[in-house]
């Protein structure tokens, strides 16, 4: 495993996730949140807390490429990280959105809107993943060939 390809595809699924989650949670599905304000804070007083929400993120993204490292058979980085994601949006949606649903007070509308943003936040953040490590990959391997 080298570890400056992990940080770095972890780097720009962060990045991916976070452009990502301002057009989708931050302004899509805002109004959604508005509905439930003593569940979700509002997006001015969530400002105080994206430091920790994005060091989460990256964190979580640095994990999410050890375990594809961990899984890769070998494939292109697009269908390698598009497995990958396909299988980490299942289980996000199944356990993160899932849970939600049964503990918190929302309605079948705002999940189902948080399962569909969830699923295609990790399958592409997957693809993400499996490109940029995978061309981080491909790169040692002609260095090494010079």
């Amino acid at each position: 495993m080298n570890f400056g390809r992990v940080v770095a595809a972890a780097l720009a699924a962060t990045v991916w996730d976070a452009i990502y989650g301002f057009c989708v949670y931050g302004v899509l599905i805002a109004p959604e949140f508005a509905k439930y304000p003593n569940v979700y804070r509002s997006n001015e007083a969530g400002m105080a807390f994206l430091p920790m929400m994005f060091a989460g993120i990256f964190v979580a993204m640095v994990v999410a490429t050890m375990i594809y490292v961990k899984g890769y058979e070998g494939g292109s980085g697009v269908a390698e990280g598009a497995r990958f994601g396909f299988l980490l949006a299942v289980f996000v949606v199944c356990t993160f959105v899932g849970v939600n649903y049964a503990t918190l007070n929302i309605n079948k509308k705002i999940t189902g809107m948080l399962a569909v943003a969830a699923f295609f936040e990790w399958l592409v953040a997957g693809i993400v993943i499996g490109l940029v490590y995978k061309s981080g990959a491909a790169a040692a391997g002609r260095r090494a060939a010079v």
